[in-house]
């Protein structure tokens, strides 16, 4: 297909008329949690393709629905960022299957949708309207040496004394992440890239006064080289922070955390233990349908 004083190149002169849909996700209201683009039936798109409309949406992260490899799942997620593919992200997860469904994807199994991707097969479940996905395993935890942690604390424009703890969280994307004594403590922080420096992927996680509706906030950092930028509501980030805070006792069997709020977003992430697996819920609003060339 060919477009009017545009020559094709050789990587998009098989493009076709794709569906395309645009998910808020850990949220009810469309424009207040965070966006993700999901193109299905993605068979035939190249991965320069991909990685390109990625760049061009400028999303935090661009999907692309396939058929699975594995017999087991119900379909096969590819994640781009503007800049990598990630073997896994939370938001995206939930996302894409909320636009799978309401493409009328059926899963293999009443209830629950297995999504394979790079990190593995993730179970999904509905509960209810909101859909919930089982925290996959870490690729590199444990505790944040001290001299890192200082650093982390620089780059983060807080002080020591106000760091209660560090860990790595890394279940893909290359979290760490950084305990403060508050959730105030977490709006105020202002991250600078060459303070920061090797570390790109900075979650950090605070608690508000207890009582509320709301345990904890966040904030999520990606430091990419150009500049730090901040993800609304972070659902990788968010699913290893609770496996870190339940699992040291730190937070509750069930709470839920706030994100976003510092970018006037209204993030709401439900996480609860259930046997052995930590589920990371939130609600998802479908808020643009069409069609992308690709």
């Amino acid at each position: 297909m060919d477009w009017p004083g545009r020559r094709p190149t050789s990587a998009w002169q098989t493009a076709i008329v794709r569906s395309f849909s645009q998910v808020d996700v850990f949220t009810t209201e469309f424009l207040l949690g965070n966006p993700v683009a999901v193109v299905h039936d993605a068979e035939g798109i190249s991965t320069e393709q991909m990685a390109a409309f990625a760049r061009w949406t400028n999303l935090s992260e661009t999907t692309y629905l396939l058929p699975p490899a594995d017999p087991s799942a119900d379909y096969r997620l590819r994640i781009f960022t503007p800049g990598r593919e990630l073997p896994f992200a939370g938001h995206p997860t939930l996302g894409s299957c909320r636009a799978w469904l309401e493409a009328g994807g059926v899963p293999k199994r009443d209830g629950r949708i297995v999504q394979e991707c790079g990190a593995g097969l993730i179970p999904i479940r509905q509960d209810g309207a909101r859909l919930a996905f089982a925290a996959p395993p870490l690729v590199r935890g444990g505790p944040v040496d001290a001299d890192d942690v200082a650093q982390l604390a620089r780059g983060l424009g807080v002080q020591l004394d106000q760091v209660v703890d560090a860990q790595w969280v890394d279940n893909g994307p290359g979290w760490v992440a950084v305990l403060l004594d508050s959730a105030e403590t977490v709006l105020s922080t202002k991250p600078d890239a060459d303070a920061l420096g090797e570390f790109s992927d900075v979650g950090v996680v605070g608690p508000w006064p207890d009582g509320g509706e709301i345990a904890f906030e966040l904030r999520a950092f990606v430091n990419e080289g150009t500049g730090v930028w901040e993800d609304p509501v972070t659902g990788s980030l968010n699913a290893s922070v609770a496996q870190w805070l339940i699992g040291s006792g730190r937070a509750a069997e069930s709470y839920v955390a706030q994100q976003g709020t510092a970018m006037g977003r209204r993030g709401r992430v439900h996480l609860s233990r259930l046997d052995d697996d930590v589920w990371v819920g939130g609600d998802t609003v479908v808020g643009i349908t069409g069609t992308v060339i690709l």
